[in-house]
Protein backbone atom coordinates (compact mmCIF):
# COMPACT_ATOMS: atom_id res chain seq x y z
CA UNK A 1 0.00 0.00 0.00
CA UNK A 2 1.61 3.65 -0.98
CA UNK A 3 2.68 5.32 2.17
CA UNK A 4 1.13 8.86 2.94
CA UNK A 5 2.58 11.31 0.95
CA UNK A 6 3.97 14.61 0.66
CA UNK A 7 1.61 15.82 -1.29
CA UNK A 8 -1.52 14.65 0.46
CA UNK A 9 -0.48 16.26 4.07
CA UNK A 10 -0.06 19.73 2.10
CA UNK A 11 -3.29 18.94 0.36
CA UNK A 12 -4.74 18.42 4.21
CA UNK A 13 -2.84 21.63 5.43
CA UNK A 14 -4.33 23.34 2.23
CA UNK A 15 -7.77 22.58 2.99
CA UNK A 16 -7.77 23.11 6.52
CA UNK A 17 -6.48 27.11 5.34
CA UNK A 18 -9.76 27.06 2.74
CA UNK A 19 -12.18 26.36 5.50
CA UNK A 20 -10.61 28.58 8.21
CA UNK A 21 -10.57 31.38 5.55
CA UNK A 22 -14.14 31.36 4.54
CA UNK A 23 -14.59 31.19 8.46
CA UNK A 24 -13.23 34.82 8.22
CA UNK A 25 -10.59 33.33 10.82
CA UNK A 26 -7.01 34.69 12.17
CA UNK A 27 -5.44 35.61 8.92
CA UNK A 28 -2.01 34.72 10.08
CA UNK A 29 -3.59 31.35 11.69
CA UNK A 30 -4.59 30.90 8.29
CA UNK A 31 -1.35 31.62 6.48
CA UNK A 32 0.39 29.21 8.48
CA UNK A 33 -1.14 26.35 7.53
CA UNK A 34 -0.64 27.55 3.58
CA UNK A 35 2.79 28.01 4.96
CA UNK A 36 3.38 24.60 6.58
CA UNK A 37 1.67 22.81 3.24
CA UNK A 38 4.18 24.44 0.76
CA UNK A 39 7.13 23.40 3.38
CA UNK A 40 5.85 20.09 3.53
CA UNK A 41 5.41 19.83 -0.50
CA UNK A 42 8.79 21.48 -1.38
CA UNK A 43 10.48 18.90 1.34
CA UNK A 44 13.01 16.93 -0.58
CA UNK A 45 12.28 14.00 2.03
CA UNK A 46 8.77 12.16 2.84
CA UNK A 47 7.49 12.87 6.03
CA UNK A 48 6.54 9.65 6.65
CA UNK A 49 9.96 8.68 7.04
CA UNK A 50 11.07 11.38 8.85
CA UNK A 51 8.07 10.77 11.41
CA UNK A 52 9.03 6.76 11.06
CA UNK A 53 12.76 8.20 11.82
CA UNK A 54 12.07 9.85 14.55
CA UNK A 55 13.09 13.09 13.26
CA UNK A 56 11.99 16.58 15.33
CA UNK A 57 9.85 18.15 12.59
CA UNK A 58 9.65 21.68 14.77
CA UNK A 59 12.81 21.76 13.41
CA UNK A 60 11.16 22.69 9.95
CA UNK A 61 10.59 25.77 8.72
CA UNK A 62 6.86 26.98 9.53
CA UNK A 63 6.13 23.80 11.34
CA UNK A 64 5.35 24.10 15.41
CA UNK A 65 4.79 22.00 17.75
CA UNK A 66 1.06 21.79 16.92
CA UNK A 67 1.86 21.13 13.33
CA UNK A 68 4.18 18.77 13.99
CA UNK A 69 1.57 16.68 15.74
CA UNK A 70 -0.97 16.77 13.08
CA UNK A 71 1.60 15.66 10.34
CA UNK A 72 2.32 12.44 12.54
CA UNK A 73 -1.14 11.90 13.07
CA UNK A 74 -1.71 12.02 9.33
CA UNK A 75 1.47 9.72 8.96
CA UNK A 76 0.25 7.19 10.86
CA UNK A 77 -3.34 7.39 9.90
CA UNK A 78 -4.10 8.66 6.97
CA UNK A 79 -6.65 11.38 8.19
CA UNK A 80 -7.28 14.37 10.25
CA UNK A 81 -9.53 14.72 12.89
CA UNK A 82 -8.82 18.43 13.18
CA UNK A 83 -9.85 18.58 9.30
CA UNK A 84 -12.95 16.02 9.91
CA UNK A 85 -14.24 18.42 12.52
CA UNK A 86 -13.73 21.44 10.10
CA UNK A 87 -16.29 19.94 7.34
CA UNK A 88 -18.93 19.39 9.66
CA UNK A 89 -19.49 22.71 10.32
CA UNK A 90 -19.56 23.30 6.71
CA UNK A 91 -21.99 22.44 3.54
CA UNK A 92 -19.79 19.48 1.96
CA UNK A 93 -19.57 21.38 -1.22
CA UNK A 94 -18.98 25.09 -0.26
CA UNK A 95 -14.94 24.80 -0.33
CA UNK A 96 -15.79 23.65 -3.96
CA UNK A 97 -16.70 27.55 -4.49
CA UNK A 98 -13.53 28.80 -3.69
CA UNK A 99 -11.82 27.16 -7.17
CA UNK A 100 -14.26 29.40 -8.78
CA UNK A 101 -12.19 32.36 -10.73
CA UNK A 102 -14.02 35.18 -9.14
CA UNK A 103 -14.83 34.09 -6.10
CA UNK A 104 -12.25 34.44 -2.52
CA UNK A 105 -13.03 33.15 1.01
CA UNK A 106 -14.87 36.62 1.58
CA UNK A 107 -16.94 36.40 -1.37
CA UNK A 108 -17.77 32.62 -0.62
CA UNK A 109 -18.85 33.74 2.84
CA UNK A 110 -20.83 36.75 1.91
CA UNK A 111 -22.72 34.45 -0.60
CA UNK A 112 -23.04 31.87 1.96
CA UNK A 113 -24.63 34.30 4.42
CA UNK A 114 -26.76 36.20 1.67
CA UNK A 115 -27.91 34.19 -0.71
CA UNK A 116 -27.39 30.98 1.26
CA UNK A 117 -25.03 29.33 -1.32
CA UNK A 118 -23.41 26.32 -0.65
CA UNK A 119 -22.29 24.52 -3.85
CA UNK A 120 -21.81 25.02 -7.22
CA UNK A 121 -25.39 24.34 -8.12
CA UNK A 122 -27.14 26.58 -6.10
CA UNK A 123 -24.67 29.04 -7.15
CA UNK A 124 -25.78 28.63 -10.77
CA UNK A 125 -29.94 28.69 -9.93
CA UNK A 126 -28.39 32.07 -8.31
CA UNK A 127 -27.35 33.08 -11.83
CA UNK A 128 -30.15 32.02 -13.45
CA UNK A 129 -32.35 34.13 -10.90
CA UNK A 130 -29.82 37.25 -11.39
CA UNK A 131 -29.27 37.16 -7.07
CA UNK A 132 -26.01 38.16 -7.39
CA UNK A 133 -26.42 41.20 -8.72
CA UNK A 134 -27.99 42.20 -5.47
CA UNK A 135 -24.92 41.47 -3.44
CA UNK A 136 -22.45 44.40 -3.02
CA UNK A 137 -20.09 44.34 -4.83
CA UNK A 138 -21.18 41.55 -7.35
CA UNK A 139 -20.96 43.97 -10.31
CA UNK A 140 -21.72 42.36 -14.22
CA UNK A 141 -17.89 41.74 -14.44
CA UNK A 142 -17.73 40.03 -11.70
CA UNK A 143 -20.42 37.87 -12.33
CA UNK A 144 -19.43 37.04 -15.94
CA UNK A 145 -15.99 36.22 -14.76
CA UNK A 146 -18.09 33.94 -12.06
CA UNK A 147 -20.17 32.10 -15.33
CA UNK A 148 -17.32 31.54 -17.26
CA UNK A 149 -15.33 30.53 -14.11
CA UNK A 150 -18.15 27.92 -13.80
CA UNK A 151 -18.36 26.29 -17.32
CA UNK A 152 -14.33 25.71 -16.67
CA UNK A 153 -14.55 24.29 -12.84
CA UNK A 154 -17.21 21.82 -14.21
CA UNK A 155 -14.79 20.66 -17.33
CA UNK A 156 -11.79 20.25 -14.52
CA UNK A 157 -13.35 18.97 -11.71
CA UNK A 158 -13.97 15.50 -13.83
CA UNK A 159 -9.97 15.71 -14.47
CA UNK A 160 -6.37 15.30 -12.93
CA UNK A 161 -3.26 17.50 -13.31
CA UNK A 162 -0.20 15.65 -15.06
CA UNK A 163 1.84 15.65 -11.72
CA UNK A 164 -1.50 13.95 -10.10
CA UNK A 165 -2.11 11.26 -12.32
CA UNK A 166 1.79 10.66 -13.54
CA UNK A 167 2.81 9.12 -10.51
CA UNK A 168 0.15 7.00 -9.64
CA UNK A 169 0.25 5.40 -13.20
CA UNK A 170 3.82 4.77 -12.82
CA UNK A 171 3.52 3.10 -9.41
CA UNK A 172 0.36 0.54 -10.73
CA UNK A 173 3.01 0.36 -13.96
CA UNK A 174 6.16 -0.79 -11.59
CA UNK A 175 3.77 -3.14 -9.53
CA UNK A 176 2.57 -4.88 -12.72
CA UNK A 177 5.69 -4.63 -14.55
CA UNK A 178 7.29 -7.67 -11.77
CA UNK A 179 4.10 -9.98 -11.94
CA UNK A 180 4.23 -13.66 -13.63
CA UNK A 181 4.20 -13.20 -17.49
CA UNK A 182 4.07 -9.66 -17.64
CA UNK A 183 6.54 -8.41 -20.63
CA UNK A 184 5.47 -5.25 -21.63
CA UNK A 185 3.62 -3.01 -19.10
CA UNK A 186 3.42 0.75 -20.91
CA UNK A 187 1.17 3.80 -19.66
CA UNK A 188 -0.85 5.06 -23.03
CA UNK A 189 -3.88 7.75 -23.92
CA UNK A 190 -3.36 11.60 -22.88
CA UNK A 191 -0.98 11.02 -20.41
CA UNK A 192 1.11 9.30 -22.45
CA UNK A 193 0.70 12.43 -24.61
CA UNK A 194 1.63 14.34 -21.32
CA UNK A 195 -1.30 16.49 -21.94
CA UNK A 196 -1.60 18.74 -19.08
CA UNK A 197 -4.85 17.30 -17.69
CA UNK A 198 -6.21 13.92 -17.93
CA UNK A 199 -9.69 12.41 -17.83
CA UNK A 200 -8.25 8.95 -16.66
CA UNK A 201 -5.26 6.27 -16.61
CA UNK A 202 -5.34 3.68 -19.96
CA UNK A 203 -2.54 1.39 -19.44
CA UNK A 204 -1.27 -1.71 -22.07
CA UNK A 205 0.41 -4.49 -21.06
CA UNK A 206 1.62 -7.34 -22.76
CA UNK A 207 1.58 -11.04 -21.51
CA UNK A 208 1.92 -14.28 -22.06
CA UNK A 209 -0.67 -17.23 -22.06
CA UNK A 210 -0.30 -17.66 -18.70
CA UNK A 211 -0.06 -14.47 -16.21
CA UNK A 212 -1.45 -13.17 -13.22
CA UNK A 213 -1.73 -9.50 -14.21
CA UNK A 214 -4.98 -8.63 -14.43
CA UNK A 215 -5.60 -10.15 -10.79
CA UNK A 216 -2.62 -8.15 -9.27
CA UNK A 217 -4.37 -5.22 -11.38
CA UNK A 218 -7.61 -5.85 -9.35
CA UNK A 219 -6.06 -6.52 -6.05
CA UNK A 220 -4.22 -3.45 -5.91
CA UNK A 221 -4.50 -0.99 -2.80
CA UNK A 222 -6.29 2.17 -2.26
CA UNK A 223 -9.42 0.56 -5.00
CA UNK A 224 -12.70 2.29 -4.09
CA UNK A 225 -14.66 0.21 -6.67
CA UNK A 226 -14.06 -2.28 -9.57
CA UNK A 227 -16.11 -1.10 -12.60
CA UNK A 228 -15.61 -4.40 -15.01
CA UNK A 229 -14.13 -7.27 -14.75
CA UNK A 230 -12.57 -9.25 -17.47
CA UNK A 231 -9.78 -11.30 -18.35
CA UNK A 232 -7.97 -9.04 -21.16
CA UNK A 233 -9.97 -5.79 -20.17
CA UNK A 234 -11.07 -3.92 -16.63
CA UNK A 235 -11.01 -1.03 -14.94
CA UNK A 236 -10.97 -0.05 -11.60
CA UNK A 237 -12.16 3.33 -9.87
CA UNK A 238 -9.12 4.59 -6.87
CA UNK A 239 -10.09 6.32 -3.50
CA UNK A 240 -9.10 9.61 -4.96
CA UNK A 241 -11.71 9.58 -8.08
CA UNK A 242 -9.46 8.29 -10.67
CA UNK A 243 -10.36 5.91 -13.06
CA UNK A 244 -7.46 3.26 -14.25
CA UNK A 245 -8.00 1.08 -17.16
CA UNK A 246 -5.96 -1.73 -17.79
CA UNK A 247 -5.76 -4.18 -21.01
CA UNK A 248 -3.70 -7.38 -21.64
CA UNK A 249 -2.76 -8.43 -24.84
CA UNK A 250 -0.23 -10.84 -26.86
CA UNK A 251 3.09 -9.46 -27.62
CA UNK A 252 2.12 -9.62 -31.16
CA UNK A 253 -0.28 -6.93 -31.11
CA UNK A 254 1.06 -4.43 -28.14
CA UNK A 255 2.49 -1.93 -30.58
CA UNK A 256 -0.96 -1.76 -32.17
CA UNK A 257 -3.09 -1.89 -28.85
CA UNK A 258 -0.71 0.85 -27.62
CA UNK A 259 -1.26 3.12 -30.31
CA UNK A 260 -4.43 2.79 -30.59
CA UNK A 261 -4.95 3.78 -26.85
CA UNK A 262 -2.37 6.49 -27.09
CA UNK A 263 -4.20 8.36 -29.55
CA UNK A 264 -5.23 11.30 -30.16
CA UNK A 265 -8.73 9.83 -31.85
CA UNK A 266 -7.78 12.76 -35.02
CA UNK A 267 -3.96 11.04 -35.35
CA UNK A 268 -5.62 7.57 -35.24
CA UNK A 269 -8.69 8.19 -37.93
CA UNK A 270 -6.21 10.18 -40.12
CA UNK A 271 -3.80 7.08 -40.22
CA UNK A 272 -6.35 4.21 -40.44
CA UNK A 273 -8.08 6.14 -43.50
CA UNK A 274 -4.33 6.36 -44.91
CA UNK A 275 -4.36 2.15 -44.50
CA UNK A 276 -7.57 2.11 -46.04
CA UNK A 277 -6.24 3.42 -49.25
CA UNK A 278 -3.90 1.23 -49.34
CA UNK A 279 -6.34 -1.58 -48.74
CA UNK A 280 -4.75 -2.49 -45.43
CA UNK A 281 -6.55 -1.60 -41.96
CA UNK A 282 -4.98 -0.61 -38.76
CA UNK A 283 -6.80 -1.99 -35.79
CA UNK A 284 -6.03 -1.93 -31.91
CA UNK A 285 -5.51 -5.63 -32.20
CA UNK A 286 -2.91 -5.03 -35.29
CA UNK A 287 -2.05 -4.41 -39.56
CA UNK A 288 -3.72 -6.33 -41.79
CA UNK A 289 -3.86 -7.15 -45.25
CA UNK A 290 -7.27 -8.47 -45.78
CA UNK A 291 -7.19 -11.32 -43.28
CA UNK A 292 -3.70 -11.72 -42.80
CA UNK A 293 -1.21 -9.82 -39.92
CA UNK A 294 1.10 -8.26 -41.10
CA UNK A 295 2.80 -5.71 -38.44
CA UNK A 296 1.49 -4.39 -34.95
CA UNK A 297 3.86 -6.31 -32.62
CA UNK A 298 5.68 -2.57 -32.56
CA UNK A 299 4.42 0.72 -32.88
CA UNK A 300 7.01 1.33 -35.69
CA UNK A 301 5.41 -1.01 -37.75
CA UNK A 302 2.66 1.57 -38.19
CA UNK A 303 4.78 4.36 -39.50
CA UNK A 304 7.00 2.05 -41.58
CA UNK A 305 3.96 0.95 -43.16
CA UNK A 306 3.79 4.61 -44.74
CA UNK A 307 7.60 5.05 -44.85
CA UNK A 308 7.27 7.60 -42.04
CA UNK A 309 9.36 8.60 -39.74
CA UNK A 310 8.14 7.46 -35.96
CA UNK A 311 5.93 10.06 -34.08
CA UNK A 312 6.74 10.47 -30.52
CA UNK A 313 3.35 10.29 -28.28
CA UNK A 314 3.14 13.83 -27.43
CA UNK A 315 3.06 15.37 -30.96
CA UNK A 316 -0.18 13.42 -31.97
CA UNK A 317 -2.55 15.58 -32.18
CA UNK A 318 -2.80 15.85 -35.61
CA UNK A 319 -1.37 19.14 -35.91
CA UNK A 320 0.55 18.57 -39.31
CA UNK A 321 2.59 15.90 -37.73
CA UNK A 322 1.50 13.71 -40.03
CA UNK A 323 2.71 15.48 -43.15
CA UNK A 324 6.49 16.33 -41.89
CA UNK A 325 6.77 12.53 -41.15
CA UNK A 326 6.38 11.61 -44.54
CA UNK A 327 8.59 14.32 -45.76
CA UNK A 328 11.05 13.25 -43.16
CA UNK A 329 11.13 16.64 -41.45
CA UNK A 330 9.92 16.40 -38.09
CA UNK A 331 11.43 18.08 -35.49
CA UNK A 332 13.94 16.67 -32.97
CA UNK A 333 12.15 17.11 -29.72
CA UNK A 334 14.41 18.56 -26.90
CA UNK A 335 14.98 16.40 -23.79
CA UNK A 336 15.77 16.87 -20.04
CA UNK A 337 19.51 15.60 -20.74
CA UNK A 338 20.17 18.64 -22.88
CA UNK A 339 19.04 21.31 -20.02
CA UNK A 340 22.13 23.05 -18.71
CA UNK A 341 20.58 25.01 -16.29
CA UNK A 342 17.67 26.42 -14.55
CA UNK A 343 16.88 30.43 -15.15
CA UNK A 344 13.72 30.94 -12.60
CA UNK A 345 13.71 29.81 -8.73
CA UNK A 346 13.14 31.25 -5.11
CA UNK A 347 15.39 31.17 -2.08
CA UNK A 348 14.74 32.14 1.50
CA UNK A 349 15.54 36.23 0.62
CA UNK A 350 11.60 35.87 -0.50
CA UNK A 351 9.06 33.02 -0.39
CA UNK A 352 11.76 29.86 -1.39
CA UNK A 353 12.26 27.33 1.32
CA UNK A 354 16.00 26.76 0.81
CA UNK A 355 19.47 28.96 0.53
CA UNK A 356 20.89 30.23 -2.46
CA UNK A 357 23.75 27.76 -1.83
CA UNK A 358 21.28 24.71 -0.93
CA UNK A 359 19.53 25.39 -4.48
CA UNK A 360 23.06 25.77 -6.41
CA UNK A 361 24.25 22.59 -4.89
CA UNK A 362 20.98 20.61 -5.81
CA UNK A 363 20.98 22.30 -9.19
CA UNK A 364 24.75 21.17 -9.36
CA UNK A 365 23.41 17.29 -8.13
CA UNK A 366 20.93 17.61 -11.13
CA UNK A 367 24.20 18.42 -13.73
CA UNK A 368 23.15 22.12 -14.40
CA UNK A 369 25.91 24.57 -15.40
CA UNK A 370 24.16 27.63 -13.93
CA UNK A 371 20.87 28.70 -11.87
CA UNK A 372 19.61 32.25 -11.84
CA UNK A 373 17.95 33.00 -8.33
CA UNK A 374 14.97 35.64 -9.42
CA UNK A 375 13.35 36.06 -5.70
CA UNK A 376 10.52 38.58 -5.59
CA UNK A 377 10.93 42.73 -5.67
CA UNK A 378 9.65 44.61 -3.24
CA UNK A 379 5.88 45.22 -5.02
CA UNK A 380 4.78 41.60 -4.44
CA UNK A 381 4.69 42.07 -0.52
CA UNK A 382 2.35 38.89 -0.15
CA UNK A 383 5.29 36.75 -1.33
CA UNK A 384 8.29 39.08 0.86
CA UNK A 385 9.65 40.57 -1.84
CA UNK A 386 13.15 42.43 -1.52
CA UNK A 387 13.66 45.67 -1.33
CA UNK A 388 16.38 47.40 -2.29
CA UNK A 389 18.20 46.94 -0.03
CA UNK A 390 17.49 43.43 0.11
CA UNK A 391 18.49 42.82 -3.78
CA UNK A 392 21.94 44.10 -2.94
CA UNK A 393 22.76 42.03 0.12
CA UNK A 394 21.79 39.19 -2.22
CA UNK A 395 24.08 40.06 -5.14
CA UNK A 396 27.18 39.98 -2.89
CA UNK A 397 25.87 37.43 -0.94
CA UNK A 398 25.99 35.41 -4.95
CA UNK A 399 29.36 36.99 -5.74
CA UNK A 400 31.05 35.26 -2.42
CA UNK A 401 29.10 32.10 -3.53
CA UNK A 402 30.47 32.26 -6.94
CA UNK A 403 34.07 32.27 -5.78
CA UNK A 404 33.37 29.61 -3.59
CA UNK A 405 31.50 27.10 -5.45
CA UNK A 406 33.10 24.79 -8.24
CA UNK A 407 31.29 23.55 -11.09
CA UNK A 408 28.09 25.66 -10.88
CA UNK A 409 27.72 29.40 -11.99
CA UNK A 410 24.86 31.52 -10.19
CA UNK A 411 23.78 34.21 -12.26
CA UNK A 412 22.29 37.48 -10.77
CA UNK A 413 18.84 38.06 -11.22
CA UNK A 414 15.10 38.66 -9.63
CA UNK A 415 11.65 37.97 -10.63
CA UNK A 416 10.39 41.70 -11.31
CA UNK A 417 6.92 42.54 -10.95
CA UNK A 418 5.10 44.52 -14.32
CA UNK A 419 3.37 47.33 -12.75
CA UNK A 420 0.03 48.04 -14.29
CA UNK A 421 1.70 51.20 -16.28
CA UNK A 422 4.11 48.57 -17.75
CA UNK A 423 6.93 49.73 -15.39
CA UNK A 424 9.66 47.14 -13.71
CA UNK A 425 9.61 47.14 -10.18
CA UNK A 426 13.18 48.30 -9.67
CA UNK A 427 15.38 51.17 -10.09
CA UNK A 428 17.77 51.22 -12.95
CA UNK A 429 20.69 51.39 -10.61
CA UNK A 430 19.44 47.97 -9.50
CA UNK A 431 18.37 46.29 -12.90
CA UNK A 432 21.88 47.49 -14.14
CA UNK A 433 23.39 44.97 -11.48
CA UNK A 434 21.76 41.97 -12.69
CA UNK A 435 22.63 39.81 -15.67
CA UNK A 436 18.99 39.06 -16.45
CA UNK A 437 15.56 39.42 -15.08
CA UNK A 438 13.06 37.49 -14.67
CA UNK A 439 9.59 39.99 -15.42
CA UNK A 440 6.01 39.18 -14.52
CA UNK A 441 2.03 40.01 -13.82
CA UNK A 442 1.17 39.15 -10.51
CA UNK A 443 -1.85 42.01 -10.12
CA UNK A 444 -4.76 43.12 -12.32
CA UNK A 445 -5.34 40.18 -13.90
CA UNK A 446 -8.75 42.02 -14.96
CA UNK A 447 -7.35 44.67 -17.34
CA UNK A 448 -8.91 44.41 -20.56
CA UNK A 449 -7.40 42.76 -23.60
CA UNK A 450 -5.85 45.95 -25.11
CA UNK A 451 -4.39 47.20 -21.59
CA UNK A 452 -3.12 43.96 -20.53
CA UNK A 453 -1.32 43.68 -24.44
CA UNK A 454 -0.05 47.29 -23.76
CA UNK A 455 1.32 47.01 -20.02
CA UNK A 456 3.42 44.32 -21.56
CA UNK A 457 4.62 45.16 -24.67
CA UNK A 458 5.80 48.43 -22.48
CA UNK A 459 7.74 46.71 -20.06
CA UNK A 460 9.45 44.89 -22.85
CA UNK A 461 10.76 48.13 -24.17
CA UNK A 462 12.63 48.69 -21.06
CA UNK A 463 16.21 47.53 -22.10
CA UNK A 464 16.63 45.05 -19.10
CA UNK A 465 13.77 43.39 -19.61
CA UNK A 466 15.28 39.95 -20.41
CA UNK A 467 12.44 36.96 -19.91
CA UNK A 468 8.76 37.51 -19.59
CA UNK A 469 7.72 34.75 -16.97
CA UNK A 470 4.31 32.82 -17.10
CA UNK A 471 3.08 34.58 -19.94
CA UNK A 472 -0.72 33.90 -18.97
CA UNK A 473 -0.89 34.35 -15.83
CA UNK A 474 -2.64 30.58 -15.29
CA UNK A 475 -3.47 28.26 -12.57
CA UNK A 476 -4.73 25.51 -14.28
CA UNK A 477 -8.41 24.60 -13.00
CA UNK A 478 -7.65 27.85 -10.55
CA UNK A 479 -7.54 30.62 -12.32
CA UNK A 480 -8.35 31.69 -16.23
CA UNK A 481 -5.24 33.47 -18.19
CA UNK A 482 -5.43 36.59 -18.34
CA UNK A 483 -7.08 38.42 -21.66
CA UNK A 484 -3.76 39.51 -23.72
CA UNK A 485 -3.18 39.55 -27.15
CA UNK A 486 -0.52 36.34 -27.40
CA UNK A 487 0.27 36.94 -31.12
CA UNK A 488 1.31 40.93 -30.17
CA UNK A 489 3.78 39.51 -27.11
CA UNK A 490 5.61 37.30 -29.20
CA UNK A 491 5.76 39.89 -32.18
CA UNK A 492 7.47 42.53 -29.37
CA UNK A 493 9.51 39.98 -28.15
CA UNK A 494 11.23 39.02 -31.37
CA UNK A 495 11.74 42.31 -32.18
CA UNK A 496 13.71 42.69 -29.57
CA UNK A 497 15.16 39.45 -28.71
CA UNK A 498 12.90 38.83 -25.25
CA UNK A 499 12.81 35.36 -24.50
CA UNK A 500 9.29 33.87 -23.20
CA UNK A 501 9.28 31.32 -20.46
CA UNK A 502 7.46 28.03 -19.71
CA UNK A 503 7.18 27.66 -16.81
CA UNK A 504 7.13 24.07 -15.44
CA UNK A 505 4.92 24.13 -12.47
CA UNK A 506 2.65 21.69 -12.93
CA UNK A 507 -0.21 23.92 -11.96
CA UNK A 508 1.15 26.54 -14.39
CA UNK A 509 2.57 24.73 -17.61
CA UNK A 510 2.60 28.44 -19.19
CA UNK A 511 3.23 28.77 -22.02
CA UNK A 512 0.94 25.88 -23.07
CA UNK A 513 1.11 23.90 -26.14
CA UNK A 514 -0.30 25.88 -28.49
CA UNK A 515 1.91 29.02 -27.45
CA UNK A 516 5.26 26.88 -27.75
CA UNK A 517 4.46 25.59 -31.13
CA UNK A 518 3.30 29.34 -31.83
CA UNK A 519 6.58 30.90 -30.28
CA UNK A 520 8.82 28.73 -32.86
CA UNK A 521 6.97 29.50 -35.86
CA UNK A 522 7.62 32.92 -34.81
CA UNK A 523 11.27 32.71 -33.98
CA UNK A 524 10.69 33.38 -30.53
CA UNK A 525 13.37 31.62 -27.75
CA UNK A 526 11.83 30.14 -24.93
CA UNK A 527 13.23 29.39 -21.13
CA UNK A 528 12.11 26.21 -19.30
CA UNK A 529 12.37 26.88 -15.97
CA UNK A 530 10.96 25.58 -13.02
CA UNK A 531 9.98 28.49 -10.70
CA UNK A 532 11.47 26.41 -7.87
CA UNK A 533 10.68 27.23 -4.21
CA UNK A 534 12.59 24.21 -2.55
CA UNK A 535 15.30 21.89 -3.63
CA UNK A 536 11.94 19.11 -4.50
CA UNK A 537 10.93 21.63 -7.34
CA UNK A 538 13.97 21.50 -8.99
CA UNK A 539 13.03 18.27 -10.30
CA UNK A 540 9.67 19.67 -11.74
CA UNK A 541 11.85 20.65 -14.94
CA UNK A 542 10.74 16.96 -16.65
CA UNK A 543 7.04 18.23 -16.46
CA UNK A 544 8.30 21.92 -18.63
CA UNK A 545 10.44 19.47 -21.04
CA UNK A 546 6.91 17.50 -22.11
CA UNK A 547 4.87 20.87 -22.77
CA UNK A 548 7.89 22.19 -24.94
CA UNK A 549 7.58 18.51 -26.83
CA UNK A 550 4.11 19.06 -27.03
CA UNK A 551 4.88 22.52 -28.75
CA UNK A 552 6.97 20.88 -30.99
CA UNK A 553 10.43 22.73 -29.22
CA UNK A 554 13.59 21.45 -30.34
CA UNK A 555 17.09 22.05 -28.22
CA UNK A 556 17.18 25.30 -30.70
CA UNK A 557 14.47 27.00 -29.41
CA UNK A 558 15.17 26.75 -25.69
CA UNK A 559 17.99 29.25 -24.01
CA UNK A 560 18.94 27.33 -21.28
CA UNK A 561 19.97 24.36 -23.32
CA UNK A 562 23.17 26.54 -23.85
CA UNK A 563 26.66 26.51 -22.41
CA UNK A 564 27.53 29.15 -19.67
CA UNK A 565 29.19 31.02 -21.92
CA UNK A 566 26.97 30.97 -25.13
CA UNK A 567 24.00 32.37 -22.34
CA UNK A 568 26.13 35.13 -21.25
CA UNK A 569 27.07 36.42 -24.67
CA UNK A 570 23.34 35.40 -25.93
CA UNK A 571 22.34 37.93 -22.31
CA UNK A 572 24.69 40.68 -23.12
CA UNK A 573 22.78 40.81 -26.96
CA UNK A 574 19.53 40.95 -25.60
CA UNK A 575 20.47 43.88 -22.73
CA UNK A 576 22.48 46.06 -25.28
Amino acid sequence: MPRVTNRKIADIFNEIADLLDIDGDNPFRVRAYRNAARTVLGYPREMADLVEEGFDLTSLRGIGRELAKKITEIVETGRLEYLEKLRKRHPPQLEALLKVPGLGPGRVRLLHELLHINSLEDLEKALRERKLEKVPGFGPKLIAKIENGIQTRRYEAHRFKLSEALPIAEWIVNILKKTKGAVHVEIAGSLRRRKETVHDIDLVAACEAQNDTMVYFLNLPKIQKIIMKGTTRSTILLENGMRVDLRVVPAESFGATLHHFTGSKAHNIALRKMAVEKGMKINEYGIWQGKKRIGGEKEEDIYDLFGMQYIEPEMRENRGEIARALEHTLPTLVTLAEIRGDLHMHTTYSDGLASIEEMAQQAKRLGYEYIAVTDHTEHLKVAHGMDEKRVRAQLEEIDALNEQLEGITILKSAEVDILEDGSLDMPNSILEALDLTVCSVHTKFSLSRQKQTARIIKAMEDPHFTILAHPTGRLIGLREPYDVNMEAVMGEAKARGCILELNAQPDRLDLNDIHCKMAKEMGVRIAISTDAHSLKDLELMRYGIWQARRGWLEKADVVNTLSLSALKKLLRTIKR
